[in-house]
C-alpha cells in the first residue's frame, strides 16, 4: 500500500551543475524538491512520462551529458550504465539528496488516457515519487509560445494538488494539457488512481521560468 507520495517537476536545471547561475526562484524550486522527497522512505517507486512504456529498473546509472554536464547519477548504490531519460535522471538525482536505497522509474507513454493511467496508479506499491511539469506557455519567457490558457491551466493543477483532489486530476483534458506541453497530466493522473484518504501540502508553485512548475507531498491520513 502507498502511504506517502510526493509531486516533483523534472527540469534539468534541478541539477546546481546545470544552473545557469544564481538564481532565487531556480533555488526555491530546488529546496522544495529536495524537503519532498526527503519525507520518502529508504525505496521509491518514480512515475514520468515518455514516448512509450517503459521501466528502468534500480540496478541503472546514466548521465545529465546530453543537457550540458556529465553529472552522473544512479537509481540505487550498484546502478550502472550511462543511458536514461529525463525522469529517470532526476529521479535519481533526488535519490541521492534525499539519501534513498532505490527507486524504479515507470514510464508511461504520453498518449496514455486518464482511466488507463488511473488503473495503472491502482497497481503501484511503494512511496510514490511522481515526475512531471505543468504548461511551458506561461508569459513571454515560455520555451513554447505563450498561451493565456496556461495559467488557469496550472493554477487547477496547483488547487487539485493542495487538496488531494483526484477526481480533478482525472478531469484535466488530454488534448489541452498536450496543447499547452503539460508532461505531467499522464504522471499525476497516475496519481490520482491511488486511493486513499490523503493529506496534502503544497510546498511549491509558480512558473518561474515560463513553466508551471508543482511540488507537493501527499500522506495517508490516519
Amino acid at each position: 500500500m502507498i502511504t506517502r507520495a510526493v509531486v516533483v517537476p523534472h527540469p534539468p536545471l534541478l541539477v546546481p551543475r546545470l544552473s545557469p547561475g544564481p538564481e532565487p526562484e531556480l533555488t526555491a524550486l530546488r529546496d522544495a524538491c529536495v524537503a519532498a522527497v526527503r519525507r520518502l522512505g529508504p525505496v521509491w517507486t518514480a512515475v514520468g512520462v515518455h514516448e512509450k512504456d517503459q521501466v528502468i529498473a534500480p540496478g541503472s546509472a546514466g548521465t545529465f551529458r546530453g543537457y550540458g554536464v556529465d553529472e552522473r547519477v544512479r537509481l540505487s548504490a550498484s546502478g550502472t550504465g550511462s543511458g536514461l531519460p529525463l525522469p529517470a535522471l532526476v529521479a535519481g538525482w533526488l535519490r541521492e539528496q534525499a539519501g534513498a536505497e532505490s527507486v524504479e522509474v515507470r514510464l508511461v507513454a504520453a498518449t496514455t488516457p486518464p482511466a488507463e493511467c488511473a488503473r495503472l496508479g491502482k497497481e503501484l506499491t511503494g512511496d510514490l515519487l511522481i515526475l512531471g511539469d505543468g504548461s511551458n506557455r506561461h508569459g513571454p519567457r515560455a520555451p513554447g509560445s505563450e498561451d493565456e490558457r496556461a495559467p488557469a491551466f496550472d493554477d487547477v493543477v496547483a488547487k487539485a494538488l493542495a487538496n488531494a483532489d483526484t477526481e480533478a486530476l482525472l478531469a484535466l483534458d488530454p488534448a489541452l494539457a498536450d496543447a499547452l506541453g503539460a508532461r505531467g497530466r499522464v504522471p499525476w493522473q497516475v496519481l490520482a488512481g491511488v486511493a486513499g484518504d490523503w493529506r496534502a501540502e503544497l510546498l511549491y508553485s509558480a512558473a518561474p521560468f515560463g513553466v508551471g512548475y508543482h511540488v507537493a507531498v501527499w500522506e495517508r491520513g490516519c
